[in-house]
């Protein structure tokens, strides 16, 4: 399924802008999971699990994000042979710059969920304590459905923000929309049109999620 939209190794213009989509969902995804994790721990009664979560967000949102995807790429693949089950060269590269977005994405993601676990008022929390539930469970149960609800906002911002940082991903050869347009920019004479066309593209995909999230978090948010 949608083979004609993959070609790792010659992109056409729609399957360039297809595995930006690819790129940004899958990303998307383990980002939200992994700074909600790490939300959690910078959360915790654990000091250990309080020191590791400041410290990670600390380091990798002051990173270059062209660093991490270099470091994926070189330093994993290369040094260390984390291959991520690819046997193929671009695959690998696809999934390798994957785990960078998530592992970069995710610093962003875990500050926008704190700001929205601020937001819930302590003595929900306490009364959760009072009736017997632990940590996990009143994370799980009360202030996060809460918090995610008070974050759409922020969150969108930050999924806007990966789908336009995907184009790092052709620094190590990923055949998406940026690798494209570089191509073309050097095999053709009409720099502005070209450019014109992948920034439309890039509107095409980042106002839509702007304008429906926005929608979200007016609907749902939390009435204090």
């Amino acid at each position: 399924m949608f083979d004609f939209l993959s070609d790792y190794d010659n992109p056409t213009l729609l399957g360039a802008f297809w595995m930006t989509v690819k790129l940004t969902f899958f990303s998307g995804i383990g980002s939200l999971v992994w700074g909600t994790v790490l939300a959690a721990m910078r959360v915790s009664p654990v000091p250990l699990m309080r020191g590791f979560g400041t410290a990670y967000v600390n380091i990798v949102r002051n990173i270059p994000l062209t660093v991490i995807i270099l470091f994926c790429s070189l330093g994993l693949a290369d040094i260390f042979h984390v291959t991520l089950g690819a046997s193929d060269f671009k695959i690998q590269g696809f999934r390798l710059a994957i785990l960078g977005f998530t592992a970069y994405t995710a610093a962003f993601v875990c500050e926008a969920v704190r700001s929205g676990i601020n937001t819930v008022p302590m003595g929900q929390a306490e009364a959760a304590r009072a009736i017997g539930l632990n940590f996990t469970q009143t994370l799980r149960l009360i202030v996060l459905p809460q918090a995610f609800r008070a974050v759409i906002g922020p969150l969108a911002n930050v999924l806007i923000a990966l789908t336009k940082n995907t184009t790092v991903a052709a620094a190590i050869g990923v055949a998406e929309a940026a690798y494209l347009m570089k191509e073309m920019i050097e095999n053709e004479a009409q720099t502005l049109l070209i450019g014109a066309v992948f920034a439309f593209g890039f509107v095409v995909l980042t106002l839509p999620t702007g304008l429906i999230l926005g929608w979200l978090s007016k609907r749902l948010a939390v009435k204090r």
